[in-house]
């Protein structure tokens, strides 16, 4: 986390990014923002946590699972008790495709989930289904 985040445009949709890999933070926040959204990141569950807190609201979160300090699980269902984010839309992008795994995060507040690797059109098909875009 930065610590300092841009001006909001008035209007636009918001991403959050949350993985510890920063090649995968990039890749998926270059898929998110060809779609059109703006997108702030976080290495890992707390630190996504101190961002909502500092930035406001997002139009949905992209949350990888294995992190640490705090894990996407951990995250969703912390996340998902604040009332300013207990709506958002959350789209769980991990490497974990075990059914029981899923199951868990979409239990925990996960709207939708994804296995690692994923491109930018898949992604998009998803936020679509969501109404983001």
């Amino acid at each position: 986390m930065s610590g300092e985040f841009p001006a909001r445009i008035e209007g636009a949709t918001y991403a959050l990014v949350i993985d510890d890999s920063r090649a995968a933070r990039m890749l998926i926040g270059r898929a998110v923002r060809s779609l059109g959204l703006e997108t702030l990141d976080a290495e890992h569950g707390a630190d996504a946590l101190a961002v909502l807190e500092e930035s406001g609201p997002v139009d949905v979160m992209l949350v990888d699972w294995n992190m640490p300090v705090m894990d996407g699980l951990e995250f969703l269902k912390r996340v998902r008790k604040i009332r300013a984010h207990a709506g958002t839309s959350i789209l769980m992008i991990s490497s974990e495709s075990d059914p029981k795994m899923m199951a868990r995060a979409l239990i925990a507040g996960a709207d939708d989930y994804l296995v690692k690797p994923v491109d930018a059109e898949v992604i998009g098909d998803r936020l679509s289904a969501m109404h983001l875009l």
